[in-house]
């Protein structure tokens, strides 16, 4: 009975093969398997913040006397936003700037008079402490006028103004806000599971339904030193490009972090026939087509990972692999074009919330 099953199989492989061989040529559509840079994708949720960001406020309470900034302006570090009514301080300081030339002067003289030994030593020393009060009284007085001079803190774009010349201000009282938009910071969560291969230099790519049609990339900057105890959960920090400073502070986002990335080689998805748990692609040689078994890895929309079983630059069948026989003689109809999809962003996904 054994020995009947077995010249059955044999004869079986022997007529697939004459099958193979009689067999009019497949119309085909092939494609090249290529290497391509592949990676595995984490998806999670986040908001953005400026990079940098301040409430404007007064030190003291006094009038507005001159507004240097428009709205959404955008400004340069040091620039004058603001000046309070300063008269009087721009008054004292000139007086506290006159005294200090007149006593630099007495103290020169007396150091002359003194090298000579004109003078006692005791009579500059007098001198010198003048001089030294006189430097501080001006310091004071450029203080006090400092402080009805409000300037950017850093380079930024300024809010909206909520105060008009003439308004009284205090101390606290908000005349505007003033933010660092490039780049912008994307704080996430992902579950401490991810925490070996969450690191600084991570790409990211980011959406939100305000742009729908953007993808923004970044890198992750830091990650934060605790999980949190409730949600078993850690806060990453990605830097985000922002040139263009569409993306404003508090948005949410949906980030994708690109984790393992790697070179594979790739091939169209349709070009895998599965076969239980095995997979197979027809392999174009010439004119004929060998059925072969490939190990897959992840997957993209549209392409899989090949593990084993196929090298880069090799022709698969992608459409037409139905009615093909393992040996049997193709007729290509058409190649696809396929290059490196470096940069693009369709993964194998873990999504994350």
């Amino acid at each position: 009975m054994r020995r009947l099953f077995l010249v059955f199989i044999a004869s079986a492989v022997l007529s697939a093969s004459a099958f193979a061989e009689e067999a009019p040529p497949q119309n085909v559509v092939i494609a090249a398997a290529i290497a391509d840079r592949f990676v595995d994708r984490v998806e999670a949720l986040g908001t953005t913040f400026a990079n940098e960001s301040v409430t404007i406020t007064a030190n003291i309470s006094d009038k507005i006397a001159e507004i240097h900034f428009d709205d959404g302006q955008q400004v340069e570090e040091g620039q004058l936003l603001v000046a309070l009514q300063r008269d009087e301080q721009r008054a004292a300081l000139a007086a506290a700037e006159a005294v200090l030339a007149e006593r630099r002067t007495a103290y020169n003289r007396a150091r002359q008079l003194e090298s000579r030994q004109y003078t006692a030593t005791a009579q500059l020393e007098e001198r010198q402490a003048a001089l030294r009060e006189a430097e501080a009284n001006r310091d004071a007085a450029a203080s006090r006028l400092a402080d009805r001079e409000i300037h950017a803190p850093f380079e930024g774009v300024v809010g909206l103004r909520n105060i008009s010349v003439g308004t009284l201000v205090t101390p606290g009282t908000t005349i505007t806000t003033l933010d660092d938009l490039d780049p912008i910071k994307l704080d996430f969560t992902v579950p401490a599971a991810y925490l070996s291969t969450i690191r600084p230099g991570l790409e990211i790519a980011a959406t939100t339904s305000a742009l729908p049609d953007r993808i923004f990339r970044g890198e992750v900057r830091s990650v934060s030193t605790q999980v949190d105890r409730v949600s078993r959960s850690i806060t990453a920090r990605a830097l985000v490009d922002n040139k263009d400073q569409v993306l404003k502070p508090g948005l949410l986002m949906v980030v994708e972090l690109m984790k393992n990335p790697r070179e594979a080689v790739v091939i169209p998805e349709e070009a895998l026939v599965p076969s239980g748990t095995q997979n197979f692609v027809f392999v174009v040689a010439g004119d004929v087509a060998a059925r072969r078994e490939v190990r897959t890895g992840a997957r993209r929309p549209g392409e899989v990972e090949i593990l084993s079983g196929l090298a880069a630059g090799e022709r698969v069948v992608t459409h037409g692999t139905m009615r093909l026989r393992d040996g049997q003689k193709v007729n290509v109809i058409r190649e696809e074009a396929r290059e490196r999809a470096l940069g693009r962003v369709h993964d194998e996904t873990t999504t994350v919330r």
